[in-house]
């Protein structure tokens, strides 16, 4: 084995290490592996650089936009409340209408904007069929990742793998309904699974009879702080019962800057003292009231604000769009920009046992906000947060709203029909809708998914150095003894499951566009070795790459619905891996008839 491939090796390698461990995030380890092996001299200028202008990039970003503008309509919003209506009769038909109208929109609009529109419509969903939101989530992300498979511009994934196999000398591009003959086999599989063998498996860990049992409120933690009126001050929380009497629990008790953990129960209480404490809001309101506490969040919320007969509390979640991304509640002023309290905030399933103003907050952090409703559909309207609240479902008539739609089929159908190229149409529809003011060239900014054009953009050129080096050729050698070793008539099954298992394997624990650019040129590699056509197996990259259903952190829409659905790791595994197996088995079998390898 050459120098350069061990290296390559070892880099790519301690890359996946910190996609999986977090150790930053996605966008700066992806221009970490871009730095080193430019600053080494694997990289010219040129290739380093090529990432930032490929088409497939350029798309993505035009494409972001033009999902901002649909979901900005609120029209897919409005369509599924009218085709959920037909199905009122039947839960099974109910789900089944709803759950294939996701697919068929996940196919020609961002994957994460569309989980993002029907989390609240499944809720609300959950509600009336009188189940657990817990059993609509997770098939609301699945749906959406199966109708990403439909066509070439469903999802990331499809750009990506084909940008890199037009490369090749020969090779033909990927159409745009190409994907749609295997894509359909795969959605109507999954959602028989979905409908039928999911409810089975999946947990039921929230009730719905109201939002604050619906999400397990009761695993929530705030902060409460003994006044001078309080009969804490001066006793202990078991002298008064605070746990017997109000169901709240005290976690921990911080005193002149300074964390007491240990013996709480018996702790005697001093003026200013903060407990943190966990428990439901109704239980927070009954303590309040009686212990004389005051609540707080990064600002004290008063009895007059909590008393105000206009005020609800609902769920929202941070989105990846959020400029408060990365700074705390209190540096980011949330509650004199928005005029609402932040009483809680979990994130992935976890109690954090912090000061709340401090936290830092992440992308889809799920925060317990509390104030007037109107300031509440203000935050709805804001595009940073998504409000887990009873929204009614309107079509939003802003000028010229029935322009979004018209440039969605458009730019499908230009690209579809051959009349040029995918990059092409989007870009032309981004500019119509500028033109048109149907979206102000700031909400284009901002619609753009930054942390995804970046990953990919520095990701390519890894690409480029995998294929450079020989490594590609090199893995393809590996994976092709494996499928030389047995009988010729079945050496096609084998490799396809080969590259299909390694990309579904990888895509599970990484991002699914670093695993797409690292597995083409190897299926490229491979295939060329062996004889075969690569059609097929480039294909099998793409769809395995997309099919991430056994963990949260595979896939985007897989972590948005984590938090809201009480869910734990181990019911991805439980409720994903049969599903994962099946797709693995149908491809090995259906995708060389697709598409013959001869």
């Amino acid at each position: 084995m050459a120098p350069d491939i061990i290296f390559v090796l070892c880099v790519i390698s301690l890359g996946f290490l910190m996609f999986i461990f977090e150790l930053f995030s996605i966008d700066v380890t992806a221009m970490i592996l871009l730095t080193i092996f430019f600053m080494l001299g694997y990289l010219t200028p040129q290739e380093a650089l090529s990432g930032f202008s490929n088409p497939a990039v350029i798309t993505i970003a035009f494409l972001f936009i033009i999902s901002h503008a649909l979901q900005k309509t609120r029209i897919l919003e409005y369509l599924i409340v009218r085709v959920r209506r037909l199905a009122d009769r039947s839960i099974i038909l109910g789900r089944a209408v709803y759950l294939f109208t996701i697919g068929i929109a996940s196919a020609v609009v961002n994957n994460t904007a569309i989980v993002a529109i029907f989390m609240p419509v499944s809720i609300r969903l959950s509600q009336k069929y009188k189940m657990s939101p817990s059993k609509m989530l997770i098939p609301l992300s699945y749906a959406a990742i199966l109708g990403g498979t439909l066509t070439l511009v469903g999802t990331s994934t499809n750009l990506l793998v084909n940008s890199i196999y037009i490369l090749e000398p020969g090779n033909e591009p990927m159409g745009m309904f190409e994907f749609t003959k295997y894509g359909i086999i795969l959605m109507l599989i999954g959602l028989i699974y979905i409908l039928f063998i999911a409810p089975v498996l999946l947990p039921s860990r929230t009730s719905t009879s109201s939002l604050t049992k619906s999400y397990h409120l009761g695993g929530y933690l705030t902060e409460m702080k003994v006044t001078e009126e309080s009969p804490l001050n001066g006793t202990t929380c078991m002298d008064r019962g605070i746990n017997k009497n109000y169901d709240v629990t005290v976690l921990d008790i911080l005193r002149d800057g300074k964390m007491i953990t240990n013996s709480i129960r018996l702790t005697r209480l001093k003026l200013d003292d903060i407990l943190f404490v966990r428990g439901t809001l109704e239980n927070f309101l009954r303590m309040k009231e009686v212990e004389k506490v005051t609540m707080l969040t990064d600002e004290k919320l008063t009895q007059e604000e909590l008393e105000k007969e206009d005020n609800i509390l609902v769920e929202t979640i941070v989105t990846d769009k959020a400029q408060f991304v990365g700074k705390s509640l209190m540096k980011s002023d949330f509650r004199r920009r928005f005029g609402l309290f932040i009483l809680a905030i979990r994130r992935e399933g976890s109690i954090l046992r912090k000061k709340i103003a401090h936290v830092v907050l992440n992308a889809y952090d799920t925060l317990l906000v509390y104030g007037p409703e109107k300031k509440v559909r203000d935050l709805t309207n804001n595009g940073e947060f998504l409000v887990l609240g009873e929204v009614d479902a309107e079509l939003r008539k802003q000028r010229l709203w029935w322009m979004t739609i018209v440039v969605i089929i458009g730019v499908i159908s230009l690209a579809a029909l051959g009349i040029m190229p995918i990059v092409k149409s989007a870009m032309l529809g981004v500019v119509l809708l500028l033109a048109l003011g149907v979206i102000s060239p700031q909400e284009s900014y901002q619609s753009i998914n930054w942390q995804v054009i970046i990953l990919i953009s520095a990701l390519i050129p890894v690409g480029i150095v995998i294929q450079k080096t020989g490594t590609a050729e090199w893995i393809g050698g590996l994976i092709a003894s494996v499928a030389q070793s047995v009988p010729k008539e079945m050496q096609v099954k084998v490799l396809l499951g080969l590259i299909y298992l390694i990309t579904v394997i990888l895509t599970e624990v990484s991002s699914n566009a670093a695993t797409a650019i690292i597995m083409t040129p190897i299926a490229l590699a491979v295939t060329d070795q062996m004889g075969f056509d690569p059609r097929a197996f480039v294909f099998a990259v793409a769809f395995a790459a997309s099919a991430s259903f056994i963990t949260p952190v595979g896939y985007q829409t897989n972590l948005m619905v984590y938090g809201p659905g009480g869910y734990k790791f181990s019911d991805y595994i439980r409720v994903g891996f049969p599903l994962a197996l099946i797709f693995w088995v149908t491809a090995i079998f259906v995708l060389p008839v697709l598409w013959p390898t001869n």
